[in-house]
């Protein structure tokens, strides 16, 4: 929670000071060159000056900077000493350097110590403000990319995985352990079960993280599309290729490759991904220069793979290249633990995306709720908290409230909810029966009393009598 919190304040710290003047440090020996800066940038620009890098430390410990543009050759400590002085702070302001003496030497080593840019005396204003917007500009892109890399370590870090069902709990024990070595990796499980949320999770633990992480949705693609998608192609591979496209390999190149639905790639893909397997390069379509890429393969499937080998519809060495790591994911039936804390989480979620209050779900719509399959896992409960979110808007969800899909349950015996059907059982009390039959009449009406009371055969003060001498089944 603390890593959210610090990212969203450095993004409302930058969306603030996008709306001020850019500050900058002027060091510099020469009261002239200085002053005569501070003139030429003073109307665009919070200018603050120092004589030298000691006064400059201290204006830096008392201010915070965007640009600092420092002499190098000064008496006393040099402008190199400066430049080191901006890389230790906390709000690391670019470093630009001036000098009388312009020489490669000079200039290799203020970059190579960390400068933004170099400058020669004397120095040309113009050139000045292009560096200068051009650094403003660097800055604010650095800025945004720490806080993306913020907020997706947090939301596909362990701790941003929703659930704490036996289940989920091997499957990350089984990521943390997989996370940081370079195995291929193969992910089984229903549609819906969050496979690319796990291939995320392995990802951002992996020392990969800085690096891209790429996508492929194979079953979205068309058999001769898949290919050169994966591979590129080179100018006149095929008809309609006016130009060489770099593939999703080399896209992903020192990152991690996700290929979605591994099942459905055709016999020709399927060789060369096992060529690519083998090997660690590939050739783009039209081309035979072989390209090496230094790539993370994770693959997901809701297919049985080993059942569509025996049918031949998928290579059996390809097969044993994929799962050097099997992970399997429950799916959401089997984590009936963590159906609470999913409802919670996604209303909550949806609820804020929506500027309303949270939806309250009753007992009695979450005994129904936690009955359900889910066929689609987390996609379709995904689906639900938004639909109700959006439909009851902060108000309570009771059983009433559910389609008729979520009453359609079995019991512990096997036999159909009494919720769903009209029946009086023996080996249940007349005031029980007479209690379901009138749980079963609102849900019919969809909690409105008056047609309940008209399914039953009773008239609506009779009803309200019932409902007041059983609360809770008052909808």
């Amino acid at each position: 929670m603390f890593r959210l919190k610090n990212s969203l304040a450095v993004a409302k710290n930058c969306a603030f000071m996008s709306l001020m003047p850019a500050t900058i440090l002027i060091v510099d020996d020469e009261r002239n060159t200085r002053e005569g800066l501070s003139a030429a940038l003073e109307g665009d620009y919070d200018v603050f000056l120092a004589a030298s890098a000691d006064e400059a430390f201290n204006l830096m410990g008392a201010q915070s900077f965007e640009v600092v543009l420092t002499d190098l050759r000064m008496a006393g400590k040099s402008g190199l000493k400066v430049i080191d002085h901006c890389l230790e702070q906390s709000n690391r302001p670019i470093a630009i350097m001036m000098t009388a003496y312009g020489n490669v030497e000079t200039a290799v080593e203020a970059m190579r110590r960390g400068a933004f840019d170099f400058l020669t005396k004397p120095v040309n204003l113009e050139k000045l403000e292009i560096l200068i917007k051009r650094a403003l500009q660097s800055r604010k892109l650095e800025q945004e990319n720490s806080v993306l890399h913020e907020r997706l370590d947090q939301k596909y870090s362990f701790n941003g995985i929703v659930g704490n069902s036996a289940g989920l709990k091997q499957v990350l024990e089984t990521v943390k352990l997989v996370a940081p070595s370079r195995a291929t990796v193969l992910l089984e499980g229903e549609t819906g079960t969050g496979k690319e949320l796990i291939a995320q999770a392995i990802h951002q633990n992996s020392n990969r993280v800085r690096k891209p992480f790429v996508p492929v949705h194979c079953a979205a693609l068309a058999v001769n599309l898949l290919e050169s998608e994966l591979f590129g192609h080179e100018k006149g591979a095929f008809t309609g290729a006016s130009e060489r496209r770099i593939g999703r390999f080399e896209a992903a190149d020192g990152g991690t490759l996700f290929l979605d639905e591994i099942g459905e790639i055709d016999a020709a893909t399927q060789v060369k991904l096992l060529r690519f397997l083998e090997t660690r390069r590939f050739e783009r379509l039209g081309s035979s220069k072989p390209i090496d890429v230094n790539v993370r393969l994770v693959c997901a499937t809701n297919r049985n793979l080993s059942e569509m080998v025996k049918t031949g519809e998928f290579r059996e060495d390809l097969l044993y290249r994929l799962n050097v790591v099997t992970i399997p994911l429950p799916p959401l039936r089997e984590r009936v633990d963590d159906l609470m804390t999913l409802l919670q989480h996604y209303t909550q979620q949806f609820s804020q995306e929506n500027g309303v209050e949270v939806v309250e779900i009753s007992e009695g719509a979450l005994k129904l709720l936690k009955s359900y399959p889910w066929p689609g896992n987390i996609r379709e409960l995904r689906n639900f908290c938004e639909n109700i979110v959006i439909l009851k808007r902060g108000s309570k969800v009771n059983e009433y409230d559910l389609e008729e899909k979520y009453h359609q349950i079995k019991d512990d015996a096997s036999v159909e909810s009494p919720i769903v059907k009209n029946f009086s059982s023996a080996s249940l009390s007349k005031e029980e029966n007479e209690k379901q039959l009138l749980r079963n009449a609102l849900i019919k009406a969809n909690g409105n009393r008056t047609k309940a009371a008209e399914l039953m055969g009773i008239s609506r003060r009779t009803l309200h009598r019932k409902l007041t001498q059983w609360p809770e089944l008052d909808p």
